[in-house]
């Protein structure tokens, strides 16, 4: 496949297209799985006539507001399967998109706590090594020497019994991952257009045939919503109902420090996680608020509650400040996995769900979401996570097995 040449200037990122009257495909949603979606529409499709709709910035929602952790080391088959492809994935996207997005495998531990941890761990670990993923079970004394600063003193009050590790894992920037698949779709023809709120579908019977918007009418022969937190919203609007909830997802980061944190640690039963940024930054999060909402700012007694886990963990962070804190939204499903994949509408799809899973998915979330819209038809990997799953009963139980539920 010929490469398509890229913008001398990124001037793109401001570039605001008036949309045109018709697409052969509308996403809505310039966030990471939109722009992936609209990318490989673009690749390994050669559909160019797509519109990217975002009703603010680009990759200003969610993308800019995770975790930016990447790893595949899940329980379920059908889970790993799909985060192992979007692992293989993202080690060759920086060549392939001529990008630098700060791509880092420096692995990630999943603490153990409890004897109930190191079974789920020990089993998880076996799971993913007949899955083909890289995984390993770690010893106390094995989790420092590859995280030194850890506290893994048997007389603290969380104990480290152990750690699931996953070398190939990691961190990626990830504004800079939006800016990667945002220049190298835009060069291939995909209009990027900000400002434009979708509030309402344009039918023919049972069939979207287009897109209302607050820049006028769109008429496309296929829409793909992939607007993380707000696809309950759009399904509405569209005459159905999704089994999601959303819910806000909280992170933090401190002030610059020197590189002292050399992977990602992650712990369930204390409910945190810690990584350090390529600037300094310590990165931590936990898991998702317990109420629904669509605030970007979550609840003060979280953070508490995320700061003193991580301060058990890491002593040496004691003295650290917080610089700023902010809030995601999340879709949650029954089984804390995604749907991709058709509607009850007839020419709709739907990508939604990943509750904390969405960035590191990003890559593969954007490959089989392209291939079911170009199609109409799913792609293997993500033919196990559609819609009609909660009326089969062939659910995806990641609860437990996520850990952090990042």
């Amino acid at each position: 496949m010929t490469a398509q040449p890229l913008p001398e200037h990124p001037d793109f990122l401001w570039r605001n297209p008036e949309p045109r009257s018709s697409y052969d495909v509308v996403i809505v949603g310039a966030g990471g799985h939109g722009l992936a979606t609209a990318y490989y529409l673009a690749r390994n499709h050669g559909v160019t006539g797509v519109a990217v709709l975002e009703k603010g910035w680009l990759a200003g929602g969610n993308m800019a507001r995770n975790t930016t952790i990447i790893r595949s080391n899940y329980l379920c088959d059908e889970s790993a399967a799909i985060y192992e492809h979007a692992l293989k994935l993202w080690e060759g996207l920086p060549e392939e998109l001529d990008y630098d997005f700060l791509f880092s495998q420096r692995g990630v531990l999943n603490l153990a706590h409890t004897l109930q941890d190191v079974r789920e761990g020990v089993r998880r670990v076996g799971a993913n090594r007949l899955g083909g993923v890289d995984a390993q079970w770690l010893a106390p004394d094995e989790v420092a020497e590859v995280c030194p600063i850890l506290n893994v003193s048997p007389r603290t009050r969380y104990p480290v019994l152990g750690a699931t590790f996953q070398p190939r894992a990691g961190i990626a920037k990830h504004d800079h991952v939006a800016w990667a698949l945002a220049r190298r779709a835009d060069a291939m023809g995909v209009d990027l257009i900000q400002g434009c709120e979708v509030t309402g579908f344009l039918k023919d019977g049972d069939r979207v045939v287009g897109v209302e918007t607050s820049r006028g009418r769109i008429r496309a022969g296929r829409v793909g919503l992939a607007a993380a937190g707000h696809s309950s919203v759009l399904a509405e609007l569209a005459g159905f109902r999704l089994p999601v909830q959303s819910h806000p997802l909280q992170a933090l980061v401190s002030e610059l420090h020197e590189p002292v944190h050399p992977t990602v640690v992650m712990s369930n039963h204390v409910h945190v996680y810690v990584s350090q940024a390529h600037k300094g930054e310590l990165v931590l999060g936990a898991g998702v608020d317990s109420y629904n909402g669509y605030g970007q700012r979550g609840s003060f007694h979280v953070i508490e509650q995320q700061m003193a886990a991580a301060v058990e963990l890491f002593p040496v962070f004691a003295r650290a400040h917080v610089l700023r804190t902010w809030a995601g939204i999340v879709d949650v499903t029954p089984d804390a996995s995604p749907v991709i994949g058709t509607t009850p509408v007839e020419n709709l799809y739907v990508n939604c769900g990943w509750g904390t899973g969405g960035f590191k998915a990003t890559p593969a979330a954007g490959w089989t979401f392209a291939h079911t819209i170009a199609t109409g038809e799913p792609h293997p990997l993500n033919a196990p996570f559609a819609l009609e799953r909660f009326a089969t009963g062939a659910l995806i139980d990641e609860h437990g097995a996520a850990a952090v539920a990042h």
